[in-house]
């Protein structure tokens, strides 16, 4: 990655060794502590670049802009280009610079935020929302190659667990902060907002981000705290891409890229699809459903964290139970959201319960699992590989949902009127189907 303009993203060299060990424990006590902020906090404010296509669904639709096909076509733009993106960018990843890598994927996300709040022809919004999808898929491989390089093994659960709350964090900003924006300001400011989010987001990552340990002059994270139990040299792999390829040759691999691909699916038909049914399903307002939808985030937060806890140190940082254990309370939640009594305090235990369930399973079946079986030296491939089953599960989803709610739309004295019927069998199926290839992984363990 270091040649032409990428070396301008490329990692720098290694420094020679700082001898003093007060200052070296000084020097990544500061950086950690940095690194997980700019990380975690970070990515979730620009998660809101990603998500504001959702929140102006039902403004776009009432106003003639965009039909519901016609959205979802954009969304899933977002989702291929994501997919794709997650895997190249993964590899690339391994080899480049977190301080501008991100910041460059954080300024670019809010440029194309900007622009569609000025688009209303449709190839236009594909094209921009599918260049969105792209530079966000920096992201993720991004925030993970940075934990590792500054995290070691045996923390990664728990500092995992506390990065994924980034999703949830995003989620409730976009659905109560740029739902409000909307209700108030009209659809245009549902991406404007977040792009003045990402613009001011790009600058503080690059202020608090690091490169690697070693090219400060500091010891790798694992000599540092002694923690060497999976770094046993692999045999006839030597270059970095070899050990990047060679997760392909993983069979729990390829079993988890389908379970995360499906509960991708439950995950953004709720992101995506969730502030429309609510609307039409429910009869709440926008800044209601949103409120509604950013307490499933909420407890979404509590999910990610208690799903680092609990896999770590209660199973011993074996993920399989604790993946079913928060498949019950996700599947839980959406039986009670979609066919409880129509009462707010439904409404809202059901989003408690999918949220702290879901956010556990994406925090394990979106990255941290395969973390865990495969090579450390390559984490950025591994979430790559995962990535682009998951938003390949999700942009197929966007097509699918938004046919079948499109069927299920008629005009009943000039109001539209929807039947969601088919499309939540759909996404609770998807979910059903995650948890039983998830459990199929029962046997599996931690690789050197």
């Amino acid at each position: 990655m270091a040649a032409g303009p990428l070396k301008f993203f490329a990692t720098g060299e290694d420094k020679p060794e700082i001898g003093d060990r007060g200052t070296v424990d000084r020097l990544f006590r500061r950086h950690r502590f940095r690194v997980m902020v700019a990380i975690t906090l970070g990515y979730g404010l620009i998660y809101t670049c990603r998500l504001a296509l959702g929140v102006v669904k039902k403004p776009l639709i009432d106003q003639g802009v965009f039909t519901p096909v016609e959205l979802g076509m954009i969304g899933s733009a977002l989702f291929y280009t994501y997919a794709i993106g997650k895997l190249t960018n993964g590899f690339l990843a391994d080899h480049a610079n977190m301080k501008r890598f991100l910041a460059f994927a954080f300024l670019a996300t809010a440029l194309c935020n900007l622009a569609m709040g000025f688009t209303t022809a449709l190839w236009a919004a594909v094209l921009l929302w599918g260049l969105n999808g792209w530079v966000q898929s920096f992201g993720a491989p991004g925030g993970v190659v940075a934990m590792t390089a500054w995290f070691s093994n045996r923390e990664r659960g728990r500092t995992y667990g506390i990065w994924s709350t980034a999703h949830s964090i995003g989620e409730g900003l976009t659905f109560l902060v740029v739902g409000s924006a909307v209700a108030w300001l009209g659809w245009r400011w549902g991406y404007w907002g977040p792009g003045l989010i990402g613009i001011a987001t790009a600058i503080g990552c690059y202020l608090w981000l690091q490169d690697r340990p070693r090219t400060l002059g500091l010891p790798s994270v694992a000599d540092w705290k002694g923690d060497h139990y999976d770094e046993k040299p692999r045999p006839g792999i030597k270059s970095v891409l070899g050990l990047q390829l060679s997760i392909l040759r993983i069979p729990a691999i390829w079993v988890l890229c389908l379970s995360a691909a499906t509960i991708y699916v439950t995950r953004y038909a709720i992101n995506s699809w969730g502030i429309l049914y609510l609307q039409e399903a429910r009869g709440l307002s926008l800044p209601m459903a949103g409120t509604v939808l950013m307490i499933g985030t909420l407890a979404g937060i509590a999910g990610a964290v208690a799903f680092g806890f609990i896999s770590d140190l209660v199973f011993k940082a074996r993920r399989p139970p604790t993946n079913l254990l928060f498949a019950v309370l996700e599947i839980g939640g959406l039986l009670l959201f979609f066919y409880g009594p129509n009462t707010l305090p439904v409404l809202i235990a059901g989003m408690l319960l999918f949220g702290l369930g879901l956010t556990g399973l994406v925090t394990s079946l979106g990255g941290l699992f395969a973390v865990d079986i495969a090579p450390k030296r390559v984490a950025g491939a591994a979430m790559g590989v995962i990535g682009i089953f998951s938003y390949i599960g999700a942009g197929i989803q966007e097509h699918i949902s938004g046919k079948l709610i499109q069927e299920g739309m008629t005009l009943v004295g000039g109001d539209r009127v929807y039947d969601f019927g088919p499309v939540i069998w759909f996404w609770i199926g998807a979910s059903v189907l995650s948890m039983l290839l998830a459990a199929s992984l029962w046997r599996t363990k931690l690789r050197d």
